[in-house]
């Protein structure tokens, strides 16, 4: 807590005016759209590598390396989207509001635009993994707690920023502790804690289930302390850039104290196996669901650093990235869509070769494949970025 708070003054509030508007910060948009292109890959993978599903790739004794370092690559998407998230909404705020209350613009924007993920996850994003509107089981996943986040978000926003950020960090680094607490189904409390902490099973009417894949109490943390950078972003580049840094490796270093002690940080403790890359591999076999303390430290620190390295990377990288990131919601639909379409299309042209599906035979590829979905996808995010940059439809925004 002490870190953040020092890079941020505790008598600021959140409330406060905004400083100034800003435009669209490429290095935000190019972060996201990397980490999209990270997400590409192990969706590709949930698509295309039925022969080597195992029940968790990031499990040592079962797990490939090649494999177990594709699966942690993708571990960095959720947090890092989802503290760009928080970020996004003070920025949104601070442009919108014109000298008015910040924290109310992005307060409302926040609400309705949480409750449209909300419908969309359990609507367009559920029907893209099994093309049925009944599906055997819903998942409940990343859209479902970015919406969520952006919900409880719209109420913490109004909090003194000294106040957000001690929500956040107790949620971030403390929510382990409620890890012992298990409520079983049948029980009173059971859904609520199936939403906020544990994943778990809950039977749905027409004889399906939903299945909360991603537990929403750490993952409100992470939006809250996206949020409370955000006036970082409006100062000058020299100080946000000193600032990530210092954050990104404190976050690290917290993360190297508690692995190192392997007490408390995550659920999971790592041990010596017999070769040195499968005992560091079992350092890095975090917990995901819901994410841990030695989780989210990690990734969000190395978000820090990689954000922070954008602001000085080359303009082509920056730009080609940020292509993605500006239109996040839309490659995720897209690329979903196109991923199940591209797998039909391979299995009628080449026949089943693993059970009734299509795989292909190797981790590489996987990003092989990636690479090739990601280039109609690039194109078709710079169009819809720009037919929503020159809409006035009110709705276009929410996309």
């Amino acid at each position: 807590m002490s870190t953040i708070a020092t890079l941020v003054p505790a008598s600021a509030a959140l409330t406060a005016a905004p400083i100034r508007a800003v435009g669209r910060i490429r290095s935000i948009d190019a972060l996201r759209g990397l980490v999209i292109l990270l997400m590409l890959v192990d969706h590709a993978r949930e698509f295309f590598f039925f022969h080597a599903q195992v029940p968790d790739p990031m499990n040592v004794a079962e797990t490939s390396p090649d494999l177990f370092f594709t699966r942690l690559s993708a571990h960095f998407c959720a947090p890092i989207f989802v503290a760009l998230t928080g970020l996004g909404a003070w920025l949104y705020g601070n442009k919108q509001a014109a000298g008015e209350n910040g924290a109310r613009a992005a307060s409302g924007f926040l609400f309705k635009r949480g409750l449209f993920l909300v419908v969309l996850e359990l609507t367009v994003v559920s029907f893209a993994w099994s093309l049925s509107f009944t599906p055997e089981i819903i998942y409940l996943q990343v859209i479902w707690v970015i919406g969520l986040s952006m919900i409880a978000l719209a109420a913490l926003v109004h909090l003194p920023r000294w106040a957000l950020i001690a929500v956040g960090l107790i949620l971030v680094l403390g929510h382990n502790l409620l890890d012992p607490i298990s409520v079983a189904a049948g029980q009173p409390g059971h859904l609520l804690w199936a939403i906020l902490h544990d994943r778990s099973l809950m039977d749905m009417p027409w004889g399906g289930q939903v299945r909360t894949s991603y537990p929403l109490l750490p993952w409100i943390g992470v939006a809250a302390l996206g949020y409370a950078v955000g006036p970082w972003f409006v100062g000058e580049q020299r100080t946000r850039l000193r600032r990530l840094v210092l954050l990104g490796f404190s976050a690290l270093a917290l993360f190297v104290v508690l692995r190192a002690i392997n007490i408390y940080g995550d659920p999971t403790p790592w041990a010596v196996q017999a070769t040195p890359i499968q005992t560091v591999m079992s350092v890095l076999n975090l917990t995901k669901y819901p994410p841990s303390a030695d989780f989210l430290l990690l990734t969000l620190g190395v978000g820090a650093l990689i954000l922070a390295g954008l602001e000085k990377a080359p303009d082509r990288l920056v730009g080609l990235l940020a292509v993605f990131g500006g239109a996040p919601l839309f490659f995720y639909l897209i690329h979903l869509y196109g991923l199940h379409l591209l797998n039909l299309a391979a299995l009628a042209l080449f026949g089943a070769n693993q059970g009734d599906g299509f795989s292909v035979s190797s981790v590489g590829w996987l990003w092989l494949l990636a690479a090739l979905v990601a280039v109609p996808c690039w194109f078709a995010c710079r169009w819809f970025a720009g037919v929503k940059r020159n809409s006035s439809q009110w709705w276009m925004k929410y996309l």
